[in-house]
């Protein structure tokens, strides 16, 4: 390598998964409805570009969760069982993903202690996370799906 030549560093991987992003656009779609409408689900699909059948396995994990339910007939499809006020993206990563920590120590549902650590009172990396951590679930156990549709109301 000359000098002045950076190595760029690959994208590992998403901060949360694909499925919890689907899972999120999937109750966007339906808190954009007036309440006790439906949308069938391949409204959500097309409207969200969220493949079908991925769709329909995340929407029945919500739907056991109670944050939706599905009705069927001529007015069926799915729709919001809570208001949009109500559901926290918070709540829906968890269900979704899991724990919203970057390190196993920070979990506050899977808490477990790093192997490689000696003492987590005075481990330098877990200070700098914790940080991290709760700044995060700040933000993400304070926005709501009725935050979320009004992006100029957001603070960035």
């Amino acid at each position: 390598m000359g000098r002045g030549t950076r190595l760029r560093r690959e994208y590992v991987g998403p901060m949360i998964s694909q499925k919890a992003k689907y899972a999120l656009r999937a109750l966007v779609s339906l808190a954009r409805v007036s309440r006790g409408e439906t949308m069938m689900i391949g409204e959500i699909s097309r409207e969200q570009a969220i493949p079908k059948k991925f769709l329909e396995q995340i929407l029945l994990e919500l739907k056991r969760a109670g944050f939706v339910a599905s009705r069927r007939g001529r007015s069926g499809g799915y729709e919001l069982l809570k208001a949009p006020e109500d559901i926290m993206f918070g709540e829906v990563l968890r269900l979704i993903d899991g724990p919203v920590a970057p390190l196993p120590c920070l979990s506050k549902i899977a808490y477990k202690r790093c192997k490689d650590c000696r003492d987590e009172a005075s481990c330098e990396i877990r200070h700098v996370f914790e940080r991290v951590t709760l700044a995060t679930r700040e933000v993400l156990d304070s926005t709501t799906l009725a935050d979320s549709l009004r992006l100029e109301d957001l603070p960035v």
